[in-house]
């Protein structure tokens, strides 16, 4: 494999309290930035006129984290979808600063060339070694552009398939971050086989035969998804969402709107709670209360945990049988609990089947006859003389 160039991320620690700015509240929570405005202008009169309002800022404190706790345990599917895109959500930047120690990024696809919005590399993850493959979307809008805001190009995805064969040589675990509305949708990404990249990605990360950990840490959209998301375990945020198409795309294919994305996120059944339901994730990571966007370090800790424990069981299973179970993982999707069922037990019943079959069955030639005249004669009854 050719690494044509190799860098180690510096830690950028962002502010535990993660400000949000009053152009950052999400339409549902009007009465959330009314509360933080009045405990602004309260810290403001408190450092001009020398007043002490924290007993009134306490209890605005009290208010708020009342209210979100009301808002964000009723979110709909659509609400879901505005939180998986607020502006200061944690990206795969975030995860890489404060989560996978010495982070090396490898480059290139040894094809056409290196796509910015799948970063691969080599890093540790609590005391495990790990491969990290994740979309990114960039922060600023120059590095929005040329991450096409998230959208892979086939030679992103020939890239992460690449790293994830070298990974296997040496025995690594795979680790992706998934962050995508879709995958690129332009002229040249077809040209170029965007269809087949991500059949072939399918195609190989089912046989990899390393432990392998998908997790979806904010929009999970269509095949650009699906083209990193196949493993032994899949997890998603609690407040992302992971789709077969987006709702916008959704509302245009179905009523020809747009506006109709609210009606269509619903049907879609694209959140955490429907996905786990459906058992379509192995998982729910916990978000803080408010989502990630309000306390990154808390959301970065919660997916590390998650992963080191995975990998931890994963590493116990023998590789033969991990290949099976993740067969088997993705054959049940869709199925009734009558099909899992079947397919569970399906492998005891063989072997029933087959030790009834190794039984030797006794031929009726081997079964001696027996001799009529061998057999004593019963004698009558003589009738006494009288």
């Amino acid at each position: 494999m050719c690494i044509r160039g190799s860098k180690i991320l510096e830690t950028e620690m962002p502010d535990n309290d993660n400000k949000i700015s009053d152009g950052d509240y999400l339409d549902f929570e009007e009465k959330v930035a009314d509360l933080n405005r009045q405990m602004s202008e309260l810290r403001k009169l408190s450092s001009i006129k020398g007043i002490d309002y924290s007993a009134e800022i306490r209890r605005l404190q009290r208010e708020e984290v009342t209210e979100l706790k009301r808002v964000y345990s009723n979110l709909t599917a659509w609400q879901t979808v505005q939180v998986a895109r607020h502006p200061k959500r944690p990206l795969l930047d975030d995860y890489l600063n404060l989560m996978v120690k010495d982070f090396r990024e490898l480059h290139g696809d040894r094809c056409f060339g290196d796509d910015r919005a799948m970063v691969t590399g080599l890093g540790q993850i609590g005391r495990e070694k790990v491969l990290v493959v994740g979309q990114n979307k960039g922060k600023s809008t120059k590095e929005k552009i040329a991450c096409n805001f998230g959208c892979a190009n086939p030679e992103g995805y020939r890239k992460a398939i690449a790293k994830m064969k070298f990974a296997e040589k040496y025995g690594i675990p795979v680790v992706t971050l998934i962050d995508t509305p879709g995958a690129y949708p332009g002229i040249g990404a077809e040209e170029r086989g965007q269809a087949q990249a991500i059949a072939v990605n399918l195609i190989n990360m089912s046989r990899l035969r390393v432990p392998i950990i998908c997790i979806c840490i904010g929009e999970g959209g269509s095949g650009g998804a699906l083209g990193i998301g196949v493993g032994d375990r899949l997890a998603i945020l609690e407040f992302a969402y992971y789709s077969v198409i987006s709702p916008e795309g959704c509302a245009a294919i179905l009523w020809r709107d747009g506006s109709q994305a609210a009606d269509a996120a619903e049907a879609l059944k694209l959140t955490s709670r429907d996905l786990y339901r459906l058992r379509l994730v192995d998982a729910v990571i916990p978000e803080p209360l408010g989502g990630a966007h309000r306390n990154i370090h808390d959301t970065v800790y919660n997916v590390e945990k998650y992963i080191v424990k995975t990998l931890r069981d994963l590493k116990r299973t023998k590789i033969d049988n991990l290949l099976e179970n993740r067969y088997r993982k993705l054959r049940s999707i869709g199925s009734s609990d009558a099909d899992r069922l079947r397919r569970k037990t399906q492998a005891g019943r063989d072997r029933i089947k087959a030790a009834l079959e190794a039984i030797p069955k006794k031929s009726k030639e081997a079964i001696p006859k027996k001799s009529k005249e061998a057999a004593p004669k019963k004698s009558k009854p003589v009738p006494a003389k009288v």
